[in-house]
């Protein structure tokens, strides 16, 4: 008896608890987030007036470096002098400001700024090239006849955008986006331009580097010193830096011929005061070959823009753009395509990447000032001396600009990926190929092409070439032409929650989420007196 009460049952085991998550005893874990917290304003709140309107000047110098460079560039090229490139530079200016008013308002209302686009490059060299072998009476007269092919090109181009646009295709494309394509797409629409960032500040070191360092010191490590200077820098700082080299690269042309500010002799070949007006150069000139090429730059223009516009809308505090604003924003370009053309720019417009950086570099997404940049475009684009003062700021300062703010779009692209399942081994193939052939493919493109147009694909048709060699060279179109493909045919159904499909699709119905309306309704209530299409 007292052997057997010895033998006592086991205590009952207790189920031990699972183990935390890898690192979360090790710190916060953070949730995903739509908007970004440290904004000061967002894309429906303002400044104040006084602030307003030098953060608007800004934007207008940040743009000012692709349209110096696209003109300085192209206008030697095409037989044009510093006179002509000054006029070039106007009315790239001048079409700068009005397309930007009118994406603003009746567009993507984003506060995103409309500029000159290097997508142009490959059809312009063509026609270019077209007329090197025909006789003219000058340089003057090749220049202006160029001029007029162009016009006639990028005119009937414009179809195509109006297109894709107006019959909401390139919105009902844009449907089968999901933030796994997102990620490439915003990513290389900053990455992709990496040749106008580092390459081009190396063209003269000694502005260039003392520009990027100072840029990062001042903007980021001297504005902890008291909050009204974080206050300061923080907003105007690029200004002050730009300031600052600008004076130093003045000191460098009295002692050098390098890194001269006058190098482009633009004060003293710009006229006082000049309105660009329709065919300035003359009728346009139309012919079937070359209308093929700028047709391709103008789908590139329509890809890159979509990229641009959803890293805007992140930056400015916006829900990601719909389907329908997106048609909305590609239509009003096609139109905006028309107006360069009627006008004679000399390329088309996108939207500028370098600006929407600028909105992270200063966390003010604000669309009125944007809209107030508009009237520094039509003053120095009218007043040419005053203009060409501005547009001899050296181009190695643009490109240490260049350097931060496309390096913050790029960053705004990947954070699209937190509304994704990141650990999922499909979608980190599906991003990192659409990412990796986005930047290769076109890098490929762009370095087999020669300085007369001419580029991988050569056979018997040049427009067939053109528009395969102009769609090929642009990053953000390989990766949407890549990332949907995969994303939308290995397993989208079974992988629908890790594509973060859940999401993104509440932003694609103008009554999907309440903030559709507040973002992106047009003015004037001009929502009850159009056609829902066209909305």
């Amino acid at each position: 008896m007292v052997e057997t009460a010895s033998h006592q049952a086991p205590p009952p085991q207790v189920a031990r608890p699972p183990p935390p998550p890898l690192g979360g005893s090790r710190g916060p874990v953070f949730p995903p987030n739509e908007q970004l917290h440290q904004l000061h304003y967002c894309i429906h709140s303002n400044p104040a007036w006084p602030q307003a309107i030098i953060l608007a000047f800004q934007h207008y110098i940040v743009m000012l470096g692709s349209t110096v460079l696209i003109a300085s560039t192209l206008v030697p090229l095409m037989g044009g002098n510093n006179g002509d490139k000054g006029r070039v530079i106007q009315t790239l200016l001048f079409m700068a400001g009005v397309n930007t008013l009118l994406q603003t308002l009746l567009g993507a209302r984003l506060p995103t700024v409309m500029g000159a686009s290097f997508a142009f490059f490959i059809p312009v060299m063509s026609i270019v090239n077209d007329f090197a072998d025909k006789t003219f009476k000058s340089e003057h007269e090749r220049f202006v006849y160029t001029m007029r092919a162009i016009q006639g090109s990028l005119m009937v181009s414009s179809i195509i955008n109006i297109f894709l646009g107006y019959s909401r295709v390139w919105g009902n494309l844009t449907r089968f986006f999901s933030p796994v394509i997102l990620v490439p797409v915003v990513c290389v629409v900053g990455l992709g331009l990496f040749m106008r960032g580092f390459p081009q500040l190396a063209n003269c070191v000694e502005i260039g580097l003392p520009m990027l360092i100072l840029l990062v010191i001042g903007q980021q490590y001297l504005k902890r010193i008291h909050p009204r200077v974080q206050l300061i820098l923080e907003r105007f700082g690029l200004l002050l830096c730009v300031a600052i080299i600008w004076a130093f690269a003045g000191i460098l042309t009295q002692t050098q011929r390098s890194c001269r500010v006058d190098h482009s002799y633009l004060i003293s070949s710009s006229p006082w005061i000049r309105i660009p007006y329709p065919f300035q150069w003359g009728p346009p000139v139309f012919r079937a070959s070359h209308v093929f090429g700028m047709m391709g730059a103008a789908l590139v223009t329509s890809a890159e823009s979509t990229g641009t516009f959803f890293a805007a809308a992140r930056l400015a505090g916006a829900t990601p753009p719909p389907p329908h604003v997106l048609s909305r924003s590609i239509g009003l370009q096609g139109i905006s395509l028309l107006l360069d053309g009627l006008f004679g720019a000399t390329v088309g417009t996108t939207a500028s990447v370098e600006n929407v950086g600028l909105l992270g570099l200063t966390h003010i997404g604000s669309r009125r000032v944007v809209q107030i940049s508009t009237a520094f475009m039509f003053f120095f684009s009218i007043f040419g001396k005053f203009g060409a003062f501005f547009a001899s700021i050296p181009l190695p300062i643009f490109a240490a600009i260049y350097c931060v703010l496309f390096g913050i779009v790029a960053a705004t692209g990947i954070s699209f990926l937190q509304f994704a399942n990141s650990n999922s081994m499909r979608n980190l193939y599906v991003l990192g190929l659409s990412l990796f052939l986005g930047v290769s493919i076109s890098q490929y493109f762009v370095s087999h092409t020669t300085t007369d147009g001419h580029g991988p694909v050569k056979t018997d048709g040049g427009w067939f070439n053109d528009i395969l060699n102009t769609i090929f060279s642009s990053p953000p179109t390989v990766a949407i032409i890549v990332g949907t493909l995969l994303d939308n045919t290995l397993d989208p159904r079974r992988f629908h929650d890790d594509r973060g499909i859940q999401w993104l699709v509440p932003f694609h119905h103008w009554k999907g989420d309440s903030r559709n309306e507040e973002f992106y309704n047009l003015p004037l209530r001009i929502n009850e007196y159009m056609p829902t299409r066209y909305l």
